[in-house]
């Protein structure tokens, strides 16, 4: 059967129709899809876990038990999960295990550009990179296979616009999810050193077994055409260079970039005049082919940041640009911005108001930082903001203490928050954390988390009381403020800060996107009361604007929250 889909779907598929029998990741865009469709299957265990390393090894977990297993994170979140991957490449497997990473090339919703392709060769396992649906499908059904053919985890690497660009994929017969026998192996899974120290000659003996399998595998393909020019490739590259160059050049995409084949690059190299690697990001690649004695154009010639295009292989071999239209006009810039009525907004607005220090989090709350609000001053990675106000307040103490806050959500502070927390109990600070408690997680697009109430499925599952769990971690001051109530946030704020200990305040109120969160009726703007004093836009709520000198509130975006209400002084919006 043929079907439209995008990548992500199609890796769900490929998974499902490998034998999948239990999944377990994080959401981060662009790998989140992945799970969610694998979460519409009955007959396989979907799960979110609290982070990636969790994740990875629960798939580890049930490969050990025989089931053949996955989990998928992008490639920040890859980092959470090295500490189990780098000690899964000597365990092995039972069951075949495949971890999804999908990187995010010119960072549409990522904090850098890492290359997940470092990964597979620190590590020494085998990693798979598909062009487009059909690979996605193709190349995580047959993972398993190979995951269980050379005793290894596999890596499929996708990116942002693989994982999200559809095209066609023939489906085919699923392959039964098959329990394969568990037996007790202390030297192949207990790994203390003196077993791990055996394993490490099997890593290695297995990496040469699968760069020979790698020389005339279905994941590396060579198309010969004109041989003025040679192009090696992968991934996305290659829908831009097959788009450009057409029939005009020689390829050798590489589906499978770790370990990368020798015999199959040397002889290609022979059979051009010239050779070009062609790669996003890193010259991973390139600096293998150099490796071996071969001459190539690379990175000189492009660049090692971002996401490449049409454009940019036409250019580079000054080639006429397809045509593409522009806007007539000049279109205003739409920075990112919180939605109206974020209940983050009121909480933000009154950290900037009385100049806090802020060490901020992942998650849509990092939109506080955009102007008007401007009220952060660092985001680094997950949880780094609760370990961050640590250190902050250990460097400055005696000027920093009653002036910084960090803030995280709850979903990332189930992720990695919790830690930090115990380490400012334990180390004693006088740091004052607040959790945005906003019942779901928001970033990638509301998937639930262990403090919601509800698992994968939407079904009802064990919530964790954040109150109760702060109190364990040592922290004797915990408060929940609603942030529609500028006066409770700000005084809760003011004393907390005052105070001489650790404390946590719960920022509680649902994201206003919810499908249980019913809207109040919007506000109005009376002309007549309104002085233009424009402190209604200090707030940088989207439907809030300015027509004519007076202040207006736009109806079909505004929610009816009250917190600009709050601020007018002349009682003009009600």
């Amino acid at each position: 059967m043929k079907k439209l889909l995008i990548g992500n779907q199609a890796v769900a598929m490929g998974l499902h129709d490998g034998g999948l029998g239990v999944v377990s990741s994080y959401p981060g865009t662009p790998s989140t899809e992945i799970t969610e469709y694998l979460s519409e299957f009955n007959d396989i265990h979907s799960e979110w876990a609290p982070n990636e390393k969790v994740a990875c090894e629960v798939a580890f977990g049930a490969s050990l038990a025989g089931a053949r297993s996955a989990c998928a994170m992008k490639h920040v979140g890859l980092n959470v999960a090295a500490d189990p991957l780098f000690t899964l490449s000597y365990t092995g497997v039972n069951g075949g295990m495949v971890i999804c990473v999908a990187d995010d090339p010119a960072m549409h919703s990522s904090q850098n550009e890492q290359d997940s392709r470092h990964y597979a060769i620190a590590s020494k396992i085998p990693m798979l990179e598909p062009a487009d649906s059909q690979e996605a499908y193709t190349f995580a059904k047959t993972a398993f296979e190979l995951s269980e053919k050379f005793d290894t985890p596999v890596l499929l690497r996708m990116c942002t616009r693989i994982a999200h660009s559809q095209s066609l994929v023939e489906t085919e017969e699923q392959i039964p999810a098959v329990l394969k026998d568990y037996k007790k192996d202390a030297a192949k899974y207990i790994m203390m050193p003196a077993n791990a120290i055996k394993r490490h000659p099997f890593v290695e003996e297995r990496t040469l077994k699968i760069q020979e399998f790698s020389e005339n595998c279905i994941y590396n393909t060579l198309e010969m055409n004109d041989t003025k020019i040679g192009i090696i490739t992968s991934g996305c590259s290659y829908q831009y260079v097959k788009e450009v160059m057409g029939d005009s050049a020689s390829i050798l995409k590489i589906g499978m970039p770790n370990p990368l084949p020798v015999n199959l690059i040397q002889d290609f190299a022979k059979k051009v005049e010239k050779l070009y690697v062609i790669e996003e990001l890193d010259p991973v690649i390139e600096t293998f082919v150099r490796s071996l004695g071969i001459d190539c154009v690379g990175k000189e010639m492009f660049s090692i940041l971002g996401e490449f295009s049409q454009s940019t292989i036409a250019k580079a071999f000054n080639k006429e640009e397809k045509p593409f239209v522009s806007a007539d006009s000049i279109i205003p810039n739409r920075p990112p911005m919180m939605c109206a009525g974020c209940p983050h907004r009121g909480l933000f607005y009154t950290l900037a108001k009385n100049k806090i220090t802020v060490l901020g989090d992942i998650g849509c709350y990092t939109l506080g930082a955009v102007p008007p609000l401007s009220a952060l001053d660092s985001t680094l990675c997950m949880g780094a903001s609760i370990s961050g106000l640590h250190g902050f307040n250990l460097a400055r103490r005696e000027e920093s203490e009653q002036k910084s806050v960090a803030v995280i959500g709850d979903s990332t502070f189930m992720h990695s928050g919790m830690t930090g927390l115990a380490n400012i109990a334990y180390n004693a600070t006088n740091s004052t954390v607040i959790i945005l408690d906003n019942s779901i997680t928001g970033m990638t697009g509301h998937q639930q988390n262990p403090t919601t109430g509800y698992n994968i499925k939407g079904d009802p599952a064990l919530k964790i009381d954040l109150e109760a769990l702060c109190h364990a971690l040592g922290i004797n001051r915990v408060r929940v403020v609603d942030p529609y109530d500028l006066k409770a946030c700000e005084t809760a704020i003011k004393e907390e800060l005052k105070i001489e200990e650790p404390s946590v305040i719960i920022s509680r109120r649902p994201c206003v996107l919810l499908k249980s969160v019913k809207p109040q009726k919007p506000l109005l703007v009376n002309k007549d009361k309104c002085k233009s004093c424009k402190r209604c836009m200090s707030l940088g709520c989207p439907a809030i604007s300015f027509k004519d000198g007076k202040a207006v509130v736009d109806v079909t975006l505004c929610v009816g929250c009250g917190v600009c209400k709050q601020l007018c002084a002349f009682d003009a919006i009600n």
